[in-house]
């Protein structure tokens, strides 16, 4: 093949590759535009410079949270069985510190990360090592018949807060252990940490306000691709009356929602912050639509909470 045939080749296959990237999601575009070495998406060139924050307990915390799930190696890739192997390979100890320090650039002081032996070692070398500051929201896994093991590590280790997570929120609520709920809840606080209660269904911040239980704040999914957020409506509407900071995730289900109409979405529905996995070329912009988003006009109903 000559190089003229080489390079018609390959500027047919970048073309086809671009339109079929409009049946892929989000995510799957932006991986793709980069390979490309073409813009992944247009947004307003504004300074990511006072990117807007809230509170929770004493805590100051930026609206838009770095979610962990992508850093551990764990992606909500509906069936495509190489992404978990993919996303462990590229985020090498290196890329983690390198995307925390975007993160802390752009205006994000907060990450939500999972309470295992991986995130604990890379947080702690990216606070020793780089002087980073961001702050660790842990993810922990109370059992019935342990409570506190999972806590008292998150707290030993750094984490500024502690929160139930979501499939065991949802689990303790069908079976009804709102008891433990609560005991949980209050132990996170008496040990100076604030304290969260995690669900994808919307049964369990309405059976933990029914119940008396007080969480600094609720952990909740919120996204309108039915994914992992079968009822937004009745979240929305539930969440409503609910005085306590709300924090959203899965708000891009999965990478098929484009960033600003899923943050919309979110904060316009009554999110107080919004936790969302990002790769490193993507933070940027994600702060940008962040704070183009909150800066901008929409029909928030629910009070802001924090």
């Amino acid at each position: 093949m000559t190089e003229k045939a080489k390079n018609v080749s390959r500027r047919q296959f970048i073309k086809g590759s671009a339109a079929a990237a409009f049946a892929l999601s989000f995510e799957e575009r932006t991986l793709l535009a980069r390979a490309t070495q073409q813009p992944a998406i247009t947004v307003q060139q504004d300074s990511m410079n006072g990117l807007p924050a809230g509170r929770i307990g004493n805590l100051k915390i930026s609206r838009l949270i770095c979610g962990g799930n992508l850093i551990s190696g764990y992606a909500h890739s509906r069936n495509l069985i190489y992404v978990s192997s993919l996303l462990k390979n590229y985020f090498t100890d290196e890329k983690v510190m390198e995307t925390f320090e975007i993160c802390e650039e752009a205006g994000i002081n907060t990450a939500v990360l999972r309470l295992d032996d991986h995130c604990i070692r890379i947080i702690k070398r990216y606070w020793n090592e780089r002087g980073g500051k961001i702050q660790w929201i842990a993810q922990v896994y109370p059992k019935v018949n342990d409570l506190t093991s999972n806590v008292k590590r998150a707290i030993d280790n750094g984490a500024v807060a502690a929160f139930m997570q979501g499939g065991i929120g949802d689990k303790w609520v069908e079976q009804n252990h709102l008891d433990l709920m609560g005991e949980f809840v209050s132990f996170v606080k008496k040990n100076g940490v604030i304290a969260g209660v995690a669900g994808h269904s919307v049964e369990v911040p309405i059976a933990c306000e029914k119940a008396g239980i007080e969480p600094d704040f609720y952990f909740k999914t919120l996204n309108a691709a039915n994914y992992q957020s079968a009822t937004p409506e009745r979240t929305i509407d539930f969440m409503r009356t609910v005085n306590k900071p709300w924090i959203a995730y899965k708000v891009l289900g999965a990478g098929v929602t484009h960033p600003k109409e899923g943050f919309k979405y979110a904060f316009e529905n009554g999110a107080d912050f919004i936790c969302v996995g990002m790769f490193d070329f993507q933070v940027r912009e994600d702060a940008i639509i962040a704070k183009n988003t909150l800066s901008g006009k929409f029909n928030r109903q629910r009070p802001w909470r924090g």
